[in-house]
């Protein structure tokens, strides 16, 4: 017989899994309860752990394995006299708890699930408490004369190596072949670790990825023979991760200096913005102050009048075959206005001659 034991905090869950049907098997006590029923178990045991609000993990939840030889040894009375035993001995007496058993698996096994919280407001103790819960086993099962967790499975790991002399051999030829190979194309980047899963495949072993429900490979399985086994049983050096490391290792270097080589360019673009230019760097004017700076803007300014000028000659020329539009007043006052800016410039410049 063997015990566990351990802290929880969804209840209400837990009590449905034990009550499913289709896994239970029979009721077999009710420890300072009224109801029958997982949802009116759980508003008992509700009300009482409702008292405390500090404590988290305010429910126990305990599993007791029984051995198959040792099932035709305890009827329905003897499982309720063992889930009795085990409760009082592990110092549930005042804490309300339920036990039933299930059949859904071979090895029949019972279920209890105790409020943490007394009936007087005490929190249980749950250090060391799945230890505690195998040591109650143990005794139960040394005064009842049944099969002891801890001795079968010193057996059992004393007899592995002769249980299956044939999968023990066929585990030794993969070892063999798989660090062979491993010696041989350590090292070597993807190449190398293609030529090791061919070399591989024609030595007849084949390697698959374990996948979980989302779809993610966490491990790798190795086949040989009719045997399958998992890569750590072969080796720490063949584990899923660690197996393409071993192809890695010395080009870790090699593979760094391109990425450097296409990153620096990248880099130096990535200059830090100044904002949004709505002309292009190319074609943008940034005047610079120098001395020559009022000489050229007098140029500048002297070819537009010029050319302004010969607007205004040619409107006159034309005289009334244009036909005046909205903005004619505002071109007339600005022609007139630039005739005396001429004119003015001209006697200055008259001015300066004499």
């Amino acid at each position: 017989m063997i015990g566990k034991c351990k802290a929880i905090a969804h209840v209400s869950t837990a009590l449905d899994y034990i009550f499913r049907e289709g896994k239970l098997g029979y009721r077999l006590a009710f420890h300072n309860l009224c109801s029958r029923e997982p949802k009116t178990i759980y508003e008992e045991m509700k009300v009482v752990s409702d008292y405390n609000s500090r404590c988290r993990n305010k429910f126990l939840r305990i599993e007791i394995g029984i051995a198959p030889q040792d099932e035709k040894k305890l009827p329905v009375s003897e499982l309720m006299w063992i889930a009795h035993l085990f409760a009082k001995r592990m110092g549930l007496d005042n804490h309300q708890w339920v036990a039933v058993t299930h059949k859904d698996t071979d090895n029949r096994h019972i279920h209890i699930i105790a409020n943490r919280i007394s009936l007087y407001g005490e929190v249980y103790d749950t250090t060391f408490v799945s230890n505690r819960a195998a040591r109650v086993a143990e005794e139960i099962s040394r005064e009842k004369g049944l099969t002891i967790a801890k001795e079968v499975k010193a057996e059992r790991k004393h007899q592995k190596t002769k249980a299956n002399p044939t999968r023990e051999q066929t585990k030794q030829q993969v070892q063999q072949i798989c660090y062979a190979l491993l010696d041989k194309y350590k090292g070597t980047g993807i190449t190398g670790h293609s030529m090791f899963l061919y070399e591989l495949h024609k030595n007849g072993i084949s390697i698959e990825c374990m996948k979980n429900k989302q779809g993610k490979v966490y491990g790798l399985k190795i086949s040989y023979a009719g045997q399958s086994f998992k890569a750590s049983e072969i080796g720490r050096e063949f584990g899923y991760r660690s197996l393409q490391k071993n192809f890695e290792g010395t080009n870790k270097e090699e593979q760094k200096k391109p990425r450097q080589t296409i990153q620096e360019p990248i880099e130096k673009k990535e200059q830090p913005d100044t904002g949004y230019q709505l002309v292009p760097k190319s074609r943008s004017y940034i005047p610079q102050a120098s001395e020559e700076t009022p000489q050229i803007a007098q140029a500048i300014s002297t070819m537009a009048d010029a050319a302004i000028s010969a607007v205004d000659e040619v409107v006159e020329g034309l005289g009334g075959l244009i036909t005046p539009s909205a903005h004619g007043d505002d071109y007339a006052e600005a022609a007139w206005q630039r005739r005396l800016r001429n004119q003015a410039n001209r006697k200055k410049k008259r001015g300066r001659g004499i």
